[in-house]
C-alpha cells in the first residue's frame, strides 16, 4: 500500500509539473507580457529572499540550473515545515488530550467514576486539529498580505483553494484505493459530516461572492470579518450535529442485535454497531464511551492470552498497551505526526514510546544497599513432630562482603512451649568464617505421651559482630560495624506436633479469596494437636452464587493423611471467563474423619473405605474410663470445617484494563518531557513502516524491525531539522502551549520563506503565482496530510479521520487564511484611506470551479454509502476502482483548466 501511495503522488507530481511546464515554456524568457497576449509571471524580490541576479537575459542553461536549485530548496522547506508541524501537532495532541474525571450515577444506583477528555472531540478537530493540519497554508496567507505592505496577492489565497482541492479529490481518492477490496471505512458521525461539508463547500462560495459579486475587485472590513465568525459557527454547529442538540434531520432506529448486549444504531442508509449494554442506552454518552473502550480493552487482552497462553501478566500487559494504542481511536494530530517520522527515519511513534517506557520501569524493586551484609533465619518457620528427638535451625549470611568473620548469638524463647517439658533451652554463638554462607545449631525436641495442643517456641539471633577467624572480638573492625546488620527474619518460629493424637483437622480459616485466573486452586486442610495414624477426611464442593460446571469444577472425594502428615491439599478447577467485575462464592466441606488402619485391621463401609471398626461412633455411657481416654486421642473435626470460597476477577487483570484505560490517550506518546528526549529522538533512525508486519500471529517471535536503506536516507536528509526543532519546547512545559506558540513562530518563518522560493522558482519557469499556488505548494503543504490520511483510512475502524477532517480542514483553511488576512488588510487599508483591491480573475475562477467539482465529489462520497458499496472507502474494486480515478481526474481537470484560464488560453472572469 505504501508504494501504491508513494506512485500516486509521483503521479500527481509529474502531471503538475508536465501540465504547467507545457504551458509556460513558451513564455520563460518574458517578464511582463509575450506578444501572444499569453500572461507571464512578474519576478518580484521575496519578503525574506532577494531576487536571484540578473534576472533578464540569461541563457537556458542558467535558467535551469537556477529552477533545479529553487526546486530542490523548496522540497527541502517543505520537509522542514512538516517536521515542525509535528511538533506544532504534538502540542495540540496533548493539550487535546487532557482529561478529567466525574462521578456519574447509572440508573441501577450503582456510582462510578469515568475518566472524560476536556475537550469535545468535534471541538477539537475544528479548531486546534484543523489550525495544526492547515498551518502552513494559513500563516502562508497571512505573511504574504502582511509582507507585500497588506496588499493581496495570488500565492496565500491560491494555496488555499488549491490544496482544498488537493486534499478533497487526491486524498480521498487514495483512501478509498487503499481500503482492502472485502473492507469498507463509514463515517460514523454523519451529522457532524454533514455540517463540515456543507461549511466546506459554503466557505468556497462566499469566497467568490465577496470578490466577484458583492463588492467586486474590493473586500471590505465587515466582509472579512463575516468570514473569520464564519469559523466559530463552523464550530458551533458542527458541535450541536455531534451532540445531537437541534431536530434530528436523520432517522435513527435502535433494535436489538442478535449479539448480546449490542445496540444497532441505523442513521441514514447504514448500521453502526454501538457496544452499550441495554440498560446504559439513555446514559451519558461520556460513559457509554468510557463503558466502550473498558470492554474493547478486556476483549484485546483475552484474544493475546489465548494467543500466548504462558505468557506472564507483565508481558501480557506491554503487549496490551500498543495494541490498546495501535487499534483505539487516534486523532488526525496522532496520524499526521506517525506519517512525518515514519517519512523521515522517525519509526513508529507508539512502539517507541512504549518501549522506552517499559525499560524505564524495569527497575530493581527493592532498594538494598549493595555495600550491606545481613545475617538471618532461612528459613523463618519450622514445624516437627513432638518425636522428632533434635532439629537443625539454619541461619544464613549475604551481601557483598562474605570474606570477613562474623559472629552471632543465638538463644532459645519459652512461646507456648515450655523450655524443659516441651523442648531444651539453648543458646550459643555461630561463627561465619571468610566464604562461609549457611550456619546451623541444634535444639532437642521432648517427647511425651500427653495429649496437648501443638505448641511453639522462638529462636533469637543478636550481638551480630566482626570478629577473627578464631572467633574472638576484633575491636577495630567493628568500627566498620555499619555495613553489616541482623536482617530479616532475626526471629524464627518452631512449631512442635503432638503424635499422641490422631489429630484434629480443619482449613486455615472459614474464608477464602481467590482470583479466577488462579485455574486451580488449592485449598488447605490441617492436621492440629496430633499426627498418628492414618486418617480419611471426605470433601466435596457445594453451590453458592458461583455455579459448578460454569464457574468451577464440582469436585468430591476424600483426602489421605498419612501417619505424621499435617497437611494436605484439595484442588478444585476455577474456570477464568474474566469478568471485570466478579464476586461469586462456593463452599468446600469436610466430612466426618476415619482412622485408616493396616490391611489386617481394618474392614470396608459402604462405600468401600477402609476403616478400623473400634473408630466407628460408640456410646460414651457404655464405655469404660481406659476406652473413653482412647476415643479422646480419635481423630475429629475443627472449629473451620466449611469454608467459604470467594472468587473475584483478577486483580492483575482489573489492574491492567485500567491501567489502560488511564493510559489510552495518545497525547502520551506523541508528548516529550525534556529537551534531552527530543534531542535523542532527533538523533535516532528507526524502522518506518511496520505493515509487512501485520498480521503475524506471534508477535513474540517476530524479530525487531530494523530500519532500511531509505529510513537512513531520510533520516540524515531531515537530520538538520530534526536537531533544529528539538530545541522547541517539550510538550510536557505548561501544558504543551509552550510547544504551540514557539511552533508556529516557526512554522511561520519557514512559510514566509516557501513563499518567496515559490515564487522565485515559478518566475524562474514562466509559472504565475497563482498557478504555482494550486500546484507545487498546494502539493507540497499536503503531503504529510496524505500520508496521514492513507494511515488513517487503513487503521481506523471508520472513516472520520480521513475524510471528515477533510471537509473540516477545508473550511477551516478559508475562514482563518482568508478571514484573518483580508480582514487585517482592509483595516490597514481603510485606516489609509484607500481600499483593499482583490482581483476575482484567476482566483474567482479557480474557486468557482473548485466549488462545481466540490459538489461532484461530495455526492460520489454519500452515493458511496448504498448497500451497493456501504461505505465512503473501500469496497470492491468494481467500485473503488472508478470513484479513485473519478476523483483523481477531478483534481486533473482542476489543475489543468485553472492553469489555461491563468495563462488566458481560456477566457475566465
Amino acid at each position: 500500500m505504501k508504494s501504491v501511495l508513494g506512485n500516486l503522488t509521483l503521479a500527481a507530481m509529474a502531471v503538475t509539473v508536465f501540465t504547467q511546464v507545457a504551458l509556460a515554456e513558451d513564455n520563460v524568457t518574458t517578464t511582463t507580457a509575450s506578444k501572444s497576449g499569453v500572461k507571464v509571471p512578474e519576478c518580484k524580490k521575496g519578503i525574506l529572499i532577494p531576487l536571484w541576479e540578473p534576472v533578464d537575459n540569461i541563457s537556458k542553461g542558467d535558467k535551469a540550473a537556477r529552477a533545479v536549485v529553487y526546486f530542490i530548496a523548496l522540497g527541502y522547506l517543505f520537509l522542514g515545515v512538516s517536521i515542525i508541524a509535528d511538533r506544532f501537532m504534538a502540542s495540540i495532541e496533548v493539550i487535546t488530550s487532557k482529561e478529567r474525571e466525574i462521578i456519574v450515577k447509572r440508573p441501577n444506583g450503582e456510582v462510578m467514576k469515568v475518566s472524560v477528555k476536556v475537550w469535545n472531540e468535534t471541538v477539537s478537530n475544528l479548531t486546534l486539529m484543523a489550525l495544526g493540519s492547515s498551518a502552513p497554508e494559513i500563516m502562508l496567507s497571512i505573511i504574504e498580505v502582511v509582507g507585500r505592505n497588506f496588499k493581496a496577492g495570488d500565492l496565500g489565497p491560491g494555496t488555499i483553494v488549491g490544496s482544498a482541492a488537493f486534499n478533497l479529490f487526491v486524498i480521498i481518492a487514495i483512501c478509498i484505493y487503499v481500503i482492502p477490496s472485502d473492507e469498507v471505512r463509514q463515517v460514523k458521525h454523519l451529522r457532524v459530516f454533514f455540517v463540515t461539508a456543507s461549511w466546506s463547500v459554503l466557505a468556497y462560495v462566499w469566497l467568490y461572492l465577496i470578490i466577484a459579486h458583492i463588492s467586486p475587485g474590493e473586500v471590505e472590513i465587515w466582509e472579512g470579518v463575516l468570514t473569520f465568525i464564519m469559523f466559530p459557527a463552523t464550530v458551533i454547529t458542527a458541535w450541536i450535529a455531534d451532540r445531537k442538540l437541534f431536530p434530528k434531520f436523520i432517522a435513527k432506529k435502535y433494535h436489538t442485535s442478535r449479539h448480546k448486549g449490542v445496540i444497532v444504531q441505523s442513521e441514514g442508509m447504514t448500521d453502526i454497531e454501538m457496544e452499550a449494554d441495554r440498560e446504559m442506552a439513555n446514559e451519558d454518552s461520556d460513559v457509554l464511551l468510557f463503558e466502550q473502550h473498558r470492554k474493547e480493552y478486556i476483549e484485546i487482552i483475552r484474544e493475546l492470552r489465548k494467543k500466548h497462553p504462558n505468557m506472564d501478566m507483565k508481558s501480557l500487559e506491554e503487549m496490551a498497551e500498543y495494541e490498546v494504542m495501535n487499534r483505539g481511536p487516534k486523532s488526525r494530530a496522532f496520524y499526521r505526526i506517525q506519517a512525518t517520522r515514519k517519512l523521515t527515519g522517525g519509526g513508529n511513534v507508539i512502539k517507541k514510546k512504549l518501549d522506552r517506557e517499559h525499560k524505564k520501569n524495569q527497575v530493581v524493586a527493592t532498594t538494598e544497599d549493595p555495600q550491606l551484609t545481613e545475617v538471618f533465619f532461612e528459613p523463618a518457620h519450622y514445624t516437627v513432630m513432638e518425636n522428632v528427638g533434635s532439629m537443625e535451625v539454619r541461619v544464613k549470611r549475604a551481601g557483598s562482603n562474605l570474606n570477613s568473620t562474623l559472629c552471632v548469638d543465638y538463644s532459645t524463647a519459652d512461646g507456648s512451649a515450655n523450655a524443659g517439658s516441651d523442648y531444651e533451652a539453648t543458646r550459643g554463638t555461630l561463627t561465619f568464617g571468610p566464604g562461609e554462607v549457611y550456619k546451623t545449631f541444634s535444639v532437642v525436641i521432648i517427647d511425651d505421651d500427653i495429649f496437648e495442643e501443638d505448641e511453639h517456641f522462638l529462636c533469637t539471633l543478636s550481638n551480630l559482630r566482626l570478629a577473627e577467624v578464631n572467633g574472638t572480638m576484633n575491636n577495630s573492625d567493628n568500627l566498620n560495624l555499619k555495613n553489616f546488620q541482623l536482617g530479616t527474619p532475626s526471629t524464627a518460629t518452631v512449631m512442635i506436633l503432638d503424635d499422641d493424637h490422631a489429630g484434629i483437622f480443619h482449613f486455615e480459616d472459614s474464608d477464602h479469596e481467590t482470583v479466577e485466573s488462579i485455574g486451580q486452586l488449592h485449598i488447605k486442610v490441617q492436621r492440629s494437636s496430633g499426627a498418628r495414624g492414618h486418617v480419611a477426611i471426605p470433601f466435596k464442593t457445594i453451590d453458592g452464587t458461583a455455579k459448578a460446571g460454569t464457574h468451577f469444577s464440582a469436585t468430591s472425594g476424600e483426602i489421605i493423611f498419612a501417619n505424621d502428615e499435617h497437611d494436605k491439599y484439595i484442588t478444585v478447577n476455577i474456570f477464568d471467563d474474566e469478568e471485570y467485575e466478579k464476586n461469586i462464592i462456593f463452599y468446600v466441606e469436610l466430612g466426618e474423619p476415619v482412622l485408616v488402619r493396616t490391611a489386617a485391621e481394618y474392614s470396608t463401609d459402604d462405600s468401600g473405605l477402609a476403616v478400623d471398626q473400634n473408630a466407628l461412633p460408640r456410646d460414651p455411657n457404655n464405655m469404660k474410663e481406659d476406652e473413653r481416654i482412647a476415643e479422646m486421642g480419635k481423630p475429629r473435626l475443627g472449629d473451620h470445617d466449611k469454608i467459604r470460597i470467594n472468587i473475584k476477577e483478577s486483580a492483575e487483570f482489573k489492574n491492567t484494563v485500567d491501567k489502560l484505560l488511564g493510559q489510552n490517550n495518545t497525547g502520551f506518546v506523541v508528548g516529550t518531557s525534556s529537551w534531552a528526549e527530543q534531542f535523542k529522538e532527533a538523533l535516532t533512525v528507526s524502522a518506518g513502516d511496520d505493515e509487512d508486519d501485520e498480521g503475524e500471529d506471534d508477535d513474540s517471535e517476530k524479530e525487531e524491525k530494523l530500519p532500511s536503506c531509505g529510513d537512513y536516507v531520510m533520516h540524515y536528509i531531515s537530520l538538520f531539522w530534526k536537531l533544529l526543532f528539538a530545541t522547541v519546547p517539550p510538550t510536557d512545559l505548561v501544558g504543551g502551549w509552550a510547544c504551540f506558540v514557539v511552533s508556529i513562530l516557526w512554522i511561520g518563518m519557514l512559510t514566509a520563506v516557501i513563499g518567496d522560493t515559490a515564487s522565485a522558482f515559478g518566475c524562474t519557469i514562466g509559472l504565475l503565482d497563482s498557478v504555482t499556488a494550486i500546484s507545487f505548494v498546494a502539493l507540497g503543504t499536503s503531503v504529510p496530510d496524505t500520508f496521514a490520511s492513507k494511515v488513517a483510512a487503513v487503521g481506523d475502524q471508520y472513516a472520520d479521520s480521513s475524510v471528515g477532517n477533510v471537509t473540516g480542514s477545508n473550511a477551516v483553511n478559508v475562514f482563518l487564511g482568508i478571514g484573518i488576512a483580508w480582514t487585517m488588510a482592509a483595516i490597514v487599508n481603510k485606516v489609509r484611506g484607500e481600499k483593499f483591491e482583490v482581483e476575482p480573475g484567476s482566483l474567482g475562477f479557480s474557486v468557482t470551479l473548485f466549488v462545481v467539482f466540490a459538489i461532484v465529489a461530495i455526492i460520489l462520497i454519500l452515493i458511496r454509502r448504498s448497500k451497493a458499496i456501504g461505505g465512503e472507502l473501500g469496497g470492491p474494486m468494481k467500485y473503488k476502482l472508478p470513484s479513485s480515478i473519478l476523483m483523481a481526474s477531478l483534481w486533473i481537470s482542476y489543475v489543468i483548466i485553472s492553469a489555461m484560464e491563468a495563462y488566458g488560453i481560456i477566457e475566465g472572469f
